[in-house]
């Protein structure tokens, strides 16, 4: 079962990662209704790790020239780097601050209301982003450092269980003036450092106990991050091609429908 469950529980990080609908509150749920004990959100956070090397993988090309770049001193690599850096700051900051807020915060009942409220900040941005600006590019160097700034502003609101931080920064994004591809693909990127970092600093205080903390140990956690990883990459070339020609309306009737049954299941 406990084998089961980390497969469930991959697909569900692999799918809802980089979707504007909540990646940690659909685990949080899964794990309340399966009974997958993952204390301190070891497991959660470790599987992440899957998506993270799925979008690295997705961008390898483009990330090695931009590091490369970086690192023979080239304008346009540091003003990439100068921009998720910027971008990544408010976060970090905030996400320390109230580390122990945060982990109180998630249950259920948090992630409903987060998911039907962020359901309509989403709504609001996309209805908010011009028709003209519907397209099928993506310029991530054209992002000026106001509108990476914004997105990373924005993505703080994702502290709260169930508000998505790719919705969030999406949502900072087309909020700043990008196109609904642009915007998507920018808090890619910034999930790299962002999911990297949380990843990290969570795993590294609850290293003694990772096997006694989540249900079938180390193996789940393994088989957890490879199934993730996975489905990731679909996840995220799926999504780049959709919002190409398609507003985020579908991802808003989600996040309401889902919020109002976890809510009417805890009723």
């Amino acid at each position: 079962m406990e084998v089961l469950h980390a497969i469930l529980l991959g697909i569900v990080e692999g799918l809802t990662e980089f979707l504007p609908i909540s990646s940690t509150g659909h685990l949080i749920i899964a794990e309340h209704y399966t009974h997958f004990k993952d204390q301190a959100e070891i497991f959660t956070v470790a599987i992440q790790s899957g998506a993270i090397a799925a979008v690295i993988w997705h961008y390898r090309v483009d990330l090695f020239a931009k590091t490369a770049g970086l690192f023979a001193g080239r304008a346009k690599a540091k003003n990439f780097f100068w921009k998720i850096f910027i971008a990544t700051l408010p976060a970090l900051i905030l996400g320390f601050v109230l580390k122990d807020t945060v982990d109180k915060a998630s249950k259920p009942s948090v992630v409903a209301w987060a998911l039907i409220a962020g359901a309509f900040v989403l709504w609001w941005a996309d209805k908010k982003a011009p028709a003209s600006q519907v397209d099928h590019k993506q310029d991530i160097d054209a992002v000026t450092t106001k509108q990476a700034f914004l997105a990373g502003l924005a993505q703080c609101v994702a502290l709260i269980p169930g508000v998505s931080r790719s919705g969030a920064s999406i949502v900072g994004g087309l909020a700043g003036g990008l196109n609904r591809v642009t915007a998507t693909a920018f808090s890619f990127y910034l999930a790299i450092p962002v999911l990297l970092l949380a990843s990290a600093y969570k795993l590294f205080h609850g290293r003694h106990d990772l096997a006694g903390s989540v249900d079938g140990g180390v193996g789940s956690i393994i088989i957890g991050i490879v199934v993730s990883f996975f489905v990731a990459l679909v996840s995220i070339s799926w999504l780049l091609r959709y919002v190409s020609g398609h507003s985020f309306k579908v991802f808003v009737y989600y996040r309401i429908a889902l919020g109002i049954l976890v809510l009417a299941l805890l009723i």
